[in-house]
């Protein structure tokens, strides 16, 4: 395994931190040559917007361009920015910006300062790039159900009917459900996405999200488009995840206490021992992207993290910066000042944090705090 490498923006040290943070990149690697072999002989891209779901763009970036990865989807232009900083090295990158022109002509001009192209989703935004940029290629996003962002079919027709259509190097749908294989909805936006395609034969087309690529209509079309499952998210939630997860998250115990039978833990004292119990305080809370919805209390079990080999589950409220865990059933050796717990890693998944948090894993990762000691491993 390569000597980890430090990121100068994450650089903090192990002890001015109370939490490890380790993102593999040799696993973020793997995962999209996983899709990438999946998609073939379409292009397998890879989104890293929202911070490359949390990671680091910068490191995420540059470890998959290395791989061969040649286009990246961000959602802002200052994402836009930093991923070209990061591929400057690799000058055939293509960038795209999902969420189009933000502020007219100067959301144009802020795109092309960094050549990257917007995913164009409304008439405006098509005249005001031909003003701008006339020439300069550009995705163009059809809405074929998430009633998000997107055109109409009607509305690509008119921009097919332009003279300058050939600037749509990329014509582009989004799915609302393809995490769910039996969706009708799946079916019926492949169908609408046929007919935006044929409007721009000469453009590349795209479909698959991270989940799509797993539909057994196998909608890859010229290029998808992977996010989650880069990062080690589940893209299959009814069957085991493919993927290799990406982070690992562990925490030094700071506290470790004894207490009785109906003793209460937190804030708002929301549980309650239902006998002699053995707990430990660890120093990660909501600041650190740790769910308050994870909260352990009287009725209704909250998170987990694992001390040697055992999982733990959490006891009262998730506070700001600290979780307390019942280590009752862990070896009594093992709970004590400085011993590691892992919050997320290869037993607990993102996805396993986001259930008892009620929410999903997408959150959990791109939540992830400033506060941690970030290691890089691999590529």
């Amino acid at each position: 395994m390569p000597a980890p490498q430090a990121f100068p923006r994450d650089a903090i040290a192990p002890e001015q931190a109370q939490a490890i943070l380790t993102i593999d990149l040799a696993a973020l690697v793997d995962n999209w040559r996983a899709m990438a072999a999946r998609t073939a002989p379409a292009e397998c891209a890879a989104v890293v917007k929202a911070d490359a779901y949390g990671i680091g763009l910068e490191p995420a970036a540059k470890a998959l361009a290395a791989a061969g990865c040649a286009t990246y989807f961000v959602a802002h232009a200052s994402e836009a920015a930093r991923a070209r900083a990061a591929l400057s090295a690799f000058a055939h990158a293509r960038v795209y910006a999902l969420n189009g022109i933000a502020w007219g002509a100067a959301g144009a001009a802020a795109l092309l300062a960094c050549a990257a192209r917007p995913v164009i989703g409304s008439l405006a935004e098509w005249e005001t790039w031909l003003r701008c940029a006339p020439g300069a290629p550009a995705a163009l996003h059809v809405d074929t159900g998430m009633n998000r962002l997107g055109m109409s079919l009607d509305e690509a027709a008119q921009v097919a009917a332009d003279p300058n259509a050939g600037a749509v190097d990329l014509v582009m749908s989004h799915f609302a459900s393809s995490e769910v294989a039996d969706e009708p909805l799946n079916a019926a936006q492949i169908a609408l996405f046929e007919r935006a395609r044929a409007l721009f034969p000469r453009a590349r087309a795209s479909m698959s999200n991270s989940s799509g690529v797993f539909l057994s209509a196998r909608p890859h079309y010229d290029l998808a488009r992977a996010g989650y499952a880069l990062y080690g998210g589940n893209p299959t939630p009814a069957a085991p995840n493919p993927m290799r997860p990406v982070v690992r998250l562990q925490a030094p115990i700071l506290q470790v206490r004894r207490v009785e039978a109906m003793a209460s833990v937190g804030y708002n004292a929301t549980w309650h021992a239902p006998g002699p119990r053995t707990l430990a305080t660890i120093g990660v809370g909501y600041a650190d992207g740790i769910p308050r919805a994870a909260s352990g209390v009287d009725g209704r079990p909250g998170g987990e993290a694992m001390l040697a080999g055992v999982r733990c589950p959490f006891v009262g409220r998730v506070s700001m910066d600290l979780i307390v865990l019942d280590v009752t059933q862990a070896p009594q050796d093992a709970a004590a000042p400085g011993a590691l717990v892992e919050l997320l890693g290869h037993e607990i998944g993102v996805d396993d944090l986001a259930a008892r948090a009620g929410s999903i894993g997408y959150e959990i990762l791109t939540a992830l705090g400033r506060r941690y000691c970030r290691v890089y491993l691999g590529a």
